[in-house]
């Protein structure tokens, strides 16, 4: 009698924390209290219903993330979340499928990112009319060669070991190098992007508690807003990518509408308020999307 199955009177407790479980669910972890093995029909129910998602839940979040700005928002800040995913789950669910979807569509960011071909160096086989005058600095060359335009020795000695190993690659294995770094380090540079992007609408937002009550101020709030509008950018990128080149245009445009309406109705404020400081957003943000794109970059082509 052993291996029998624990009988009703034994299920009144919780087989995972004990705790007194007299319904069907513990009031105190929030497992279920039948915990026999489900038949092969349940099982593949609930594979469907819960791992795949494709629940009303998950249909009625990505239908008013796409269609309704900022409605998310103000829906998890009222408090109304049980109904929808959650934003940060939802920001790293969409932001992993979007990867997905470039690296199967055979989208490779090194060429979008790197244009040397309009930039020859001196030796080089390019025809004199394309030949680029001489630049100190950093520079990535035709045959994406780096130079740091720095001396050699001292602590760039190392630094510069790993840049000739990388130099000395086909232009070929350099591309596979630079795209396969950039699946690899992007998603951890759109996680580290999305707390600094609710910081700039914490900055922009300042002040003006007493004359709008309603907006929000802490920055857990910003951060909600934030996710939800990375989530809505990264489910539209996956469908630019996908997506003919007369449908472009509109959905860059959905975009740039979105994210105004948004702000707008999460905010409030005048119109005039939103313009201005979305502007303000965008431009700071742009310039610390360029650090992290370079940084990204370089540790693509020096990391393995």
């Amino acid at each position: 009698m052993s291996d029998a199955t624990p009988s009703f009177a034994s299920a009144r407790c919780c087989a995972n924390c004990g705790a007194a479980a007299p319904g069907a669910y513990c009031p105190s972890c929030g497992q279920e209290t039948r915990i026999e093995l489900p038949t092969v029909r349940a099982f593949m129910r609930d594979a469907a219903g819960r791992y795949v998602a494709l629940d009303g839940r998950t249909v009625r979040t990505l239908r008013d993330l796409m269609f309704r700005p900022g409605f998310l928002t103000r829906e998890y800040l009222a408090g109304r979340r049980r109904r929808y995913i959650r934003p940060g789950r939802l920001f790293l669910v969409l932001s992993l499928a979007m990867f997905a979807v470039l690296r199967l569509g055979n989208h490779d960011p090194s060429i979008e990112m790197i244009r040397g071909d309009d930039v020859a160096v001196p030796g080089s086989t390019a025809s004199p009319q394309r030949q680029a005058p001489a630049r100190r600095g950093f520079d990535i060359n035709s045959d994406l060669d780096i130079d740091l335009g720095a001396p050699r020795s001292g602590w760039l000695a190392p630094l510069y070991r790993d840049i000739d190993r990388y130099n000395a690659l086909t232009q070929a294995e350099k591309r596979r190098q630079i795209s396969t770094g950039l699946f690899r380090f992007g998603q951890y540079a759109v996680i580290a992007l999305l707390p600094v992007f609710a910081l700039l609408l914490k900055f922009a937002y300042a002040g003006r508690a007493r004359r709008y009550p309603g907006r929000p101020h802490r920055y857990a709030a910003h951060l909600v807003f934030s996710a939800y509008v990375h989530a809505f950018m990264f489910a539209l990128a996956m469908l630019y990518a996908v997506a003919p080149g007369w449908l472009r245009l509109p959905l860059f445009l959905w975009a740039c509408f979105y994210a105004l309406v948004s702000m707008k109705k999460v905010y409030g404020g005048r119109w005039s308020g939103v313009i201005g400081r979305a502007a303000l957003v965008s431009a700071l943000h742009f310039a610390v999307l360029i650090v992290v794109l370079v940084g990204t970059l370089i540790a693509a082509i020096l990391l393995r």
